[in-house]
């Protein structure tokens, strides 16, 4: 019989604060059970062993980063949209630096949800009014331009003295300007 209180989302939730604090290299099934206060068999009731668990954690990431991305591109087109969802991608990257990396490594076991985040970045580019045949283009140079700044600067690989806020603002004010001209060909 399971353990009252002991879910799937209850066993993934708890993996994913542990993911975020200590990186991915910290789960492991019996780390978890402890955290947990229940001995490590109980956990295969509820999930199907550590690569299940891994494969929950990086779609619940998935899903967090896609209703941060949402969220914040409401009712915002063009430069206002592209700005706001470079801001919540990079400041979801800073408040969740275990789990941002499962967003990114992950994708082949989370085509649904990587769809999502997807079908919100087209929604931000809409306003630029891309051709049909360059929005996978768009969709591409934006991400790769987002997770490149983010996933340096989360390395530390930006050890120069000046601002780093000032060079994200010259990456965005570059790509809205890549953006206009894909809109404008």
């Amino acid at each position: 019989m399971p353990r009252a209180g002991l879910t799937p989302q209850r066993v993934t939730d708890t993996a994913a604060q542990l993911v975020d604090r200590e990186g991915l290299q910290a789960l492991a099934l019996a780390r978890l059970a402890g955290e947990m206060g229940v001995a490590p068999p109980s956990l295969y009731k509820h999930v199907g062993g550590l690569e299940d668990l891994v494969g929950r954690v990086a779609s619940l990431a998935v899903d967090m980063l896609a209703q941060a991305l949402a969220a914040s591109v409401m009712g915002k087109s063009e430069a206002s949209a592209l700005r706001a969802l470079g801001e919540a991608y990079r400041r979801f990257a800073h408040d969740h630096p275990g789990l941002y990396p499962l967003t990114q490594h992950h994708a082949g076991a989370l085509a649904a949800s990587a769809q999502r985040t997807v079908e919100i970045v087209i929604a931000a580019l809409e306003g630029y009014q891309i051709p049909s045949e360059r929005l996978i283009d768009a969709v591409r140079m934006t991400r790769a331009a987002l997770h490149g700044f983010v996933d340096i600067e989360i390395a530390g690989g930006f050890a120069r003295p000046e601002p780093v806020e000032e060079s994200f603002t010259a990456l965005l004010e570059m790509l809205d300007a890549g953006l206009r001209r894909l809109g404008r060909e």
